[in-house]
């Protein structure tokens, strides 16, 4: 029989970022998902539903709340504006801040709708649980995301390039980490290439766009998945006027077991 994960773990992960801790949330409150998060005002809302439906592998979206909402059905008792860990904030596709709490920066806009979209922190768990080392959890930082020579479907206003993170897997193993990931589409399932990281447009493995280097041993192919930052790279291209996110690699962490999207 297989035991549910304890859910007191995912709670208390949420209080600590809304009482201030700061820090990437790969391998924390495991068996649960995790997502991004943008958050961007009502005219825009439309546009961003009309590019995540048209690019599906990066931008899986779990849920979207109300106009002006900082409540989700993935947690009950979260607050949208302090239970993440990071925040960034965007001002005509310009990064202008980051902060712990983004209460204030809600409060600039009353009807900011939020996208809550899948992440691939979510199949770690069941890649460890089959003996995969997932090397950002075991080095103790964040996961090295790369921005790809690949255009996402433009939606309205919105375009840009598809964001990818990366993880080193042995040879003999990718094809069960690719198995295994594709068993959960809605946190971006298997992944989108493997090795030849300059066939995405990536010259240095050692130098991401976002969250840090890990090492690549002997043996270890790079594999690439959708990234849920993907959002991000759109708001620098199509500079909306104002934009909440995740800052990368700091998620919310929700009350939904893993298991939920597994087909």
């Amino acid at each position: 029989m297989t035991l549910l994960p304890d859910l007191a773990t995912a709670r208390a992960a949420r209080l600590a970022y809304r009482q201030g801790l700061s820090a990437p949330t790969a391998g924390v409150a495991p068996g649960f998902t995790q997502c991004n998060m943008i958050s961007l005002p009502k005219d825009w809302a439309w546009d961003f539903l009309l590019y995540a439906q048209r690019n599906p592998k990066p931008c899986p979206v779990l849920d979207v709340t109300d106009p002006g909402s900082h409540v989700t059905a993935l947690a009950e008792g979260a607050d949208l504006r302090t239970d993440i860990p990071a925040y960034r904030i965007w001002r005509d596709g310009v990064l202008s801040e980051e902060t712990t709490d983004a209460t204030a920066h809600w409060a600039e806009l009353p009807d900011l709708v939020t996208f809550l979209i899948g992440c691939s922190f979510t199949f770690e768990t069941p890649l460890q649980q089959a003996g995969i080392s997932v090397r950002h959890i075991e080095q103790g930082c964040n996961v090295p995301m790369y921005l790809t020579n690949r255009a996402c479907r433009p939606a309205g206003r919105l375009h840009g390039q598809m964001v990818v993170s990366m993880r080193p897997i042995p040879a003999d193993r990718v094809a069960e980490a690719a198995m295994i990931s594709g068993r959960t589409p809605a946190v971006h399932g298997a992944p989108v290439h493997i090795g030849a990281p300059e066939a995405l447009g990536i010259a240095d493995l050692s130098r991401p766009d976002f969250g840090d280097p890990v090492e690549i041993r002997a043996g270890e192919i790079p594999v690439f998945w959708a990234c849920g930052v993907t959002p991000q790279a759109a708001v620098m291209a199509s500079k909306p006027p104002f934009a909440i996110t995740h800052a990368p690699g700091y998620m919310f962490v929700t009350d939904i077991p893993d298991t939920h999207w597994q087909v």
